[in-house]
């Protein structure tokens, strides 16, 4: 319940915050060096790179911002990012927003496990429900800058839940992913990346 509180104080903290307005038409011409992971429509065709397409403009230009700072380490993305103002970001973010992502399916043999810690967490080893968060279609929040996660490549929503869990990446809201991805194990992990992938 903690986390659920915390996150819920963040959204309304957030209310009314605004950032520069991005144009979509710019954006796709800004966005040329990201293709080749990427993807044309953001739709990364290579899995251990994140898909963008429908990702909200509020969370991809936090992360760019984070990656530019260092909060978020990546030798690639640092470096794309550094030579990126405010308005190439939220340019970019729009147009990556403005795509539609291609939808997946969810395996059977992971349905039970996954959809028990998205849905409901598990309190007696603090692992917070997703669905808090990222809600019941895991469609996030761009106004609390929670990610959508739904549809995303497997391979990189399980690297970046081991990232949070290891410290690795420590670049979330009050450390909320750190504390519930502490207690997931490997199994757990790779269960809810393939439950994600089908979830839309």
């Amino acid at each position: 319940m903690k986390k659920v509180a915390i996150a819920l104080t963040l959204l309304a903290s957030l209310v009314g915050t605004a950032n520069a307005a991005g144009n979509a038409e710019a954006g796709k011409q800004k966005a040329g060096a990201c293709v080749a992971c990427h993807g044309a429509d953001g739709n990364a065709p290579v899995a251990m790179y994140p898909k963008l397409a429908g990702q909200h403009a509020d969370y991809i230009v936090k992360q760019l911002a984070d990656f530019k700072s260092g909060a978020r380490k990546d030798p690639i993305m640092m470096g794309m990012a550094m030579a990126l103002s405010e308005q190439d970001m939220a340019d970019i973010a729009a147009f990556y927003q403005s795509q539609q992502v291609t939808e997946g399916t969810t395996p059977e043999n992971v349905v039970q496990v996954a959809k028990n810690l998205f849905l409901g967490g598990d309190m007696e080893r603090n692992i917070a429900a997703c669905i808090a968060c990222h809600g019941p279609r895991g469609n996030g929040s761009g106004l609390a800058k929670f990610p959508k996660i739904s549809s995303q490549n497997e391979a990189y929503t399980i690297a970046q839940l081991k990232k949070f869990r290891s410290g690795e990446r420590a670049n979330d809201p009050q450390g909320m992913m750190g504390d519930t991805t502490k207690h997931l194990t490997d199994s757990e992990i790779e269960a809810l990346a393939k439950y994600l992938v089908g979830l839309h």
